[in-house]
């Protein structure tokens, strides 16, 4: 049965209606960003967002907001730690907003004492804003219990029982009576009320203090002269001015419904002129004796397949030796929602996704590919991997592969959303978008003008260690663990990349392009010996990642010394002659503060085990971890009794308690203590 001009004409009309209608709604979707929304009863605007109630496109990156109800505020990364900080009030003529700390909120007794570190790529203090001192773990005084008029005291057991007292001072230029073990920074307005007693304090912590935000301001405020919308897009990662025409919105979208219900019909017409079509078909080819083809193995016939798939050519097309049970043309994969447990994109689409590869759209560049940034049709924005050609095997072995890596799921590895069909011009993967860049951004890269705190660093270093350990477990070796394939959220959150791509490449290929073994200054040195990458050799490129959180040094520089220009050995070499102020970078404060430093040496320790020569020395993942999370429980609960105090002795390093004990420089290194 053919199909006359007239009813193949009507659904393209309907089409093309359709086509431009939707670009006048999509030149009219800005609309939203004129109006101020409401998260959890407060106003605001550009450039906050929540990306439920105001799309991203209205806000700006780093000023997304949490409007769950946990809290009656909403919420915002304002600090370079993973602290949330309440939103109370926006102020979009001064261009500032007032934020408030969570763990001020209801008392001076937070379960983790943190400075308040500004994101200055993001806000800025005003002038009405002040920096005040928090002390704690105080002394008892030999003095009256009544404090003086210039002092506010309060207590704090759950911080340290024995060493209970804090203190606020009101003048900040004095000191508190006693040294205190610890003292944290909190700003607070400076125009509020008079700070004369607790009330007073804790009214001023509820206040909160004011905030100017940085977002292209100079550049929203013409684009609001100009009586367009602030916003952001997205594609080209830049300031966006928006600008919608509400007088034909209405009637776009009726008509809109009415062209798409027209559509809908007609293809509903054509898809039943199409059944019928195909069951003449298959009447035809019974009549001439063309009768089901796989009577033994339970397959069905050519007709059915293709009646049931909605194919028109034969099975044996869509049916690979390795993989019986899946189709592998191209269209078939492309149009498959889910194979493998994993979604099929096609070329095309991803290709428009990313600007035809563009290079302004570029992430990075490692040994298995480029990463590009991509936002799809629907909005979602990926991170898509296009994997160096000829590089991998099979097409039916990677698709196997492929999916092993997405059943690898885990908090800290970006999620693998999907690939091309094996039948694609090229092979891609698609990842998660991770905004934040990467570990080694933030240490020495683009991001290096904020400095990542210690605690920071240290969750770094135990969420990439969980990842590791996880892939371990599932009998998946990394391969090419290192600063640039640790991603980080908002948050400060890890996710691991890259992770099991190796198990795409072939081990007996020797070339850089095709066969990727990791990358200078990060190879286990075994690798040389023996050529092939043990769980062992992620253990060792960790402890190169654990060498430049420690230093913010990069992990090759032909500019050092030349037995300093691989990390590695320069990590190694201060640690066994104890002389952490040439390896720990200064603006951690580790001269200054006691605890830090007692962490800090105990994470370089975990260090030196990871880098020793020999595999056998090395620790195994999961003890690594074990001790990380060791130090990280010793530095939350500073309360607990360190069982050697690491000032008072040059010759080993402090042990915790319940930690398997880390190993002390001078000890052999076939007497290693965790393996």
């Amino acid at each position: 049965m053919m199909f006359s001009a007239e009813s193949s004409f009507f659904p393209f009309i309907i089409i093309l209606l359709l086509i431009q209608l939707h670009k006048s709604v999509e030149a009219n979707e800005y609309e939203v960003c004129r109006e101020t929304f409401v998260c959890r009863n407060v106003s605001l605007s550009y450039p906050f967002y929540d990306g439920l109630i105001r799309p991203a496109y209205c806000g700006y990156p780093g000023f997304q907001l949490d409007c769950s109800e946990e809290y009656d505020t909403p919420e915002i990364f304002v600090t370079t730690t993973a602290e949330k900080y309440r939103v109370l009030q926006m102020n979009s003529t001064s261009q500032t907003v007032s934020v408030a700390r969570n763990d001020f909120w209801t008392n001076y007794c937070p379960d983790r004492l943190f400075n308040t570190t500004l994101n200055y790529t993001r806000y800025r203090y005003p002038d009405v804003v002040d920096n005040f001192t928090l002390y704690y773990e105080c002394p008892s005084p030999d003095r009256p219990a009544t404090p003086t008029s210039s002092e506010i005291r309060f207590y704090c057991e759950n911080i340290n029982p024995t060493l209970s007292l804090g203190y606020f001072m009101i003048d900040d230029n004095d000191a508190p009576p006693t040294p205190c073990r610890s003292n944290i920074i909190v700003p607070l307005n400076r125009s509020i009320e008079e700070i004369t007693n607790y009330p007073s304090l804790q009214r001023a912590f509820r206040t909160g203090y004011e905030l100017e935000y940085i977002a292209e301001n100079e550049s929203c405020d013409i684009c609001r002269a100009s009586s367009g919308e602030c916003g952001y897009d997205i594609n080209q990662t830049r300031f966006a001015c928006h600008h919608g025409n509400s007088s034909t919105k209405k009637i776009v979208i009726g008509v809109s419904v009415v062209g798409g219900t027209l559509l809908v019909a007609a293809l509903l017409c054509c898809s039943i002129f199409a059944v019928r079509r195909r069951k003449q078909s298959l009447a035809q080819a019974q009549s001439k004796g063309l009768g089901p083809s796989y009577p033994s193995t339970g397959l069905p016939s050519s007709n059915e397949f293709r009646s049931s798939q909605g194919y028109t050519t034969s099975p044996s097309t869509y049916l690979s030796q390795s993989l019986p049970s899946y189709p592998s043309s191209k269209s078939d994969f492309e149009n498959s929602a889910d194979v493998l447990g994993v979604k099929i994109f096609s070329y095309n689409e991803l290709e428009e996704a990313t600007q035809q590869f563009h290079e302004s759209q570029e992430l990075g560049d490692g040994g298995f590919g480029t990463v590009y940034y991509g936002k799809l049709n629907d909005g979602q924005l990926v991170a898509v991997k296009r994997l160096y050609e000829n590089s991998c095997r099979h097409m039916g072995q990677f698709l196997n592969e492929i999916n092993i890596l997405a059943r690898l799921r885990h908090k800290n590895l970006v999620t693998l959303y999907g690939c091309t069909s094996r039948k694609s011009r090229e092979l891609l993967l698609v990842y998660e978008y991770i905004p934040n860049g990467t570990v080694a951004d933030h240490l020495h890269g683009k991001l290096r003008s904020n400095v990542l705190p210690w605690f920071t660093r240290l969750n770094i270093a135990v969420e990439t260690a969980e990842a590791l350990s996880f892939l371990h477990e599932n009998d998946v070796i990394h391969r090419d663990v290192k600063t640039t394939n640790i991603l980080l959220e908002n948050s400060f959150r890890v996710k691991v990349a890259d992770f099991g791509l190796s198990r795409l490449f072939p081990n007996n290929v020797t070339h850089v392009s095709t066969a990727p073994q990791g990358t200078p200054g990060y190879v286990d040195p075994e690798y040389y010996q023996c050529y092939q990458l043990t769980e062992k050799s992620d253990v060792y490129s960790f402890g190169v990642v654990l060498a430049e959180l420690l230093s913010s040094k990069v992990a090759v520089d032909i500019t050092r010394h030349r037995h300093d220009i691989n990390l590695a050995n320069m990590a190694v070499d201060r640690i066994q002659k104890h002389a952490f102020d040439e390896l720990i970078d200064p603006e951690l404060g580790f001269e200054k503060d006691c605890l830090a430093q007692k962490m800090v040496k105990l994470v370089a320790e975990v260090a030196f085990q990871c880098l020793q020569q020999e595999k056998d020395a090395r620790p195994s993942m999961k003890e690594v971890l074990e001790s990380l999370k060791g130090i990280k429980r010793e530095m939350e609960n500073t309360q607990k009794q360190v069982v050697v105090d690491i000032h008072e002795s040059d010759d080993d390093i402090g042990l915790l308690k319940n930690v398997p004990p880390p190993l002390s420089p001078e000890t052999e290194v076939s007497n290693k203590s965790i393996r």
